[in-house]
């Protein structure tokens, strides 16, 4: 039975990156992908192919914006030509992955892995033995109990059609339907006929709820019909269209539907019990070091009990990483920081957060400041037309940042400069004083003005 200091099972941004470190400290590492296309969904499916769409989105909805303000026709678009130069890039990544893996001396296995006790495992027919175990198996899909689901695309068959079809049903009021909506708005779709349908009283759950509102009305505005309150029973079928039916109120006739009710972890076919591995529908249990369970199996990415994004799977992989070299060592162990973590919104105009809510302080008794204001009118974003901009800093005693949210055009600049006050404990007087001499006028400089009445 071959052997290996470490097995990491997925080839996403988080098991590469894990990967990648253990491999240059000279662990001898495999890395397990039963997809015929490693690569993982960021770069795939998610984060990076999804940008193709927004940045051709982005300029649609400015110059749609500046109508009349000196654009004087808005511009022509292909959403074809968009998906041609999506593909362009995601086709390569495969290779590109197996490829770089290999030149790194970590070798590839083509095979599902599934756990055959704590130090073994099978990948496709083949049984491996291991002194770690990285899991990171990323999500999948959640599948929608109702009728006719069968119906449904998900968002990876969104991002691959081939053209956009006029009427869209997105079920699901979080960030894959936001965004996807705003992508057909400016992109192809019937006016009016986009709709994002949620269950809940309100979409969006994990944001600011007055920048959610504001954002409500800006997607509306551009010809996204917002529902929440909504319980859909089934969809049916008739020749190229489809039903949605509620439990109240008349059905919706659309061209096309989609399953926007987010991803689930992709750890059902690991066989965890096998190895004594603790997990819930909400993912794999992990400690601050990313360990399971089991000590020396770590979890990491979208298949763990954390925060589904991107750079947390890498931040964690880095962890779990220096926390193997911490066991081997005998020093202590590493841990994930949650406080800052930012999360954005890629819709027109784009809406951002890190730290806490005002709802999540006021639940957890913390005393804070705030300043605020739900509707922008500065020079910044009268000059874009941009009538939908908002934002609000919250603050303890200490004048150090406990939450920020932002809904503007450049929220991910504003979200990074006060994630990194936050891990640098920078009171807003520095922060203050720190953007004095930010390039002027700029949204980065704007912050001047929204720090301004929590200063004395």
């Amino acid at each position: 039975m071959e052997k290996f200091d470490v097995i990491v099972i997925g080839t996403g941004t988080a098991g590469q990156t894990a990967a990648y470190d253990l491999a240059a400290e000279g662990y001898r590492v495999a890395i397990a992908e039963n997809s015929p296309t490693p690569g993982g969904v960021c770069a795939l499916r998610g984060c990076q192919a999804k940008k193709w769409f927004y940045e051709t989105m982005e300029m649609v909805a400015r110059c749609h914006h500046l109508l009349g303000k000196g654009i004087t026709k808005p511009p022509g678009f292909s959403w074809e030509q968009v998906q041609k130069e999506k593909t362009r890039f995601t086709s390569k990544i495969p290779e590109g992955t197996v490829s770089g893996l290999k030149g790194s001396d970590i070798t590839y296995l083509q095979g599902r892995a599934r756990f055959l006790d704590a130090v073994t495992l099978r990948i496709g027919h083949t049984d491996y033995n291991t002194r770690y175990v990285m899991i990171a198996a990323g999500a999948v899909p959640a599948k929608l109990p109702i009728d006719g689901a069968e119906h449904l695309i998900t968002s990876d068959d969104f991002l691959d059609l081939t053209s956009l079809p006029l009427r869209i049903a997105f079920i699901g009021g979080g960030f894959i339907s936001f965004e996807f909506a705003h992508f057909a708005a400016r992109l192809g779709s019937r006016n009016q006929n986009i709709h994002i349908l949620e269950a809940g009283d309100r979409p969006l759950g994990p944001f600011d709820q007055d920048m959610v509102t504001q954002l409500v009305r800006a997607s509306e505005a551009d010809g996204i019909q917002v529902r929440t309150g909504i319980s859909v029973t089934s969809v049916t079928k008739n020749s190229n269209e489809y039903t949605v039916n509620f439990t109240s109120g008349p059905p919706l006739v659309v061209d096309q539907v989609v399953n926007c009710a987010g991803r689930i972890p992709d750890i059902e076919p690991l066989s965890l019990d096998t190895a004594g591995i603790e997990s819930s529908r909400k993912g794999i249990d992990v400690t601050p070091a990313m360990q399971t369970s089991i000590p020396h199996i770590f979890a990491i990415g979208d298949c763990a009990n954390t925060v589904m994004l991107a750079r947390v799977a890498d931040m964690e992989a880095h962890v779990a990483a220096r926390a193997v070299m911490a066991l081997e060592n005998g020093t202590d162990l590493p841990a994930m920081d949650y406080t800052a973590v930012p999360a954005v919104l890629f819709t027109y105009p784009q809406l951002g957060m890190v730290g806490k809510t005002e709802a999540r302080l006021q639940q957890e008794n913390i005393s804070y400041w705030k300043s605020h204001e739900t509707d922008v009118s500065w020079p910044t974003y009268r000059r874009i037309g941009m009538k939908h901009a908002a934002y609000k800093i919250l603050v303890d005693q200490q004048g150090r940042i406990l939450g920020a949210h932002f809904l503007g055009d450049n929220t991910t600049g504003l979200v990074n400069a006060c994630k990194q006050a936050m891990i640098d404990r920078t009171s807003v007087i520095k922060l203050r004083d720190d953007h004095i001499m930010a390039p002027y006028p700029s949204r980065e400089s704007d912050i001047l003005y929204m720090l301004d009445p929590l200063i004395d």
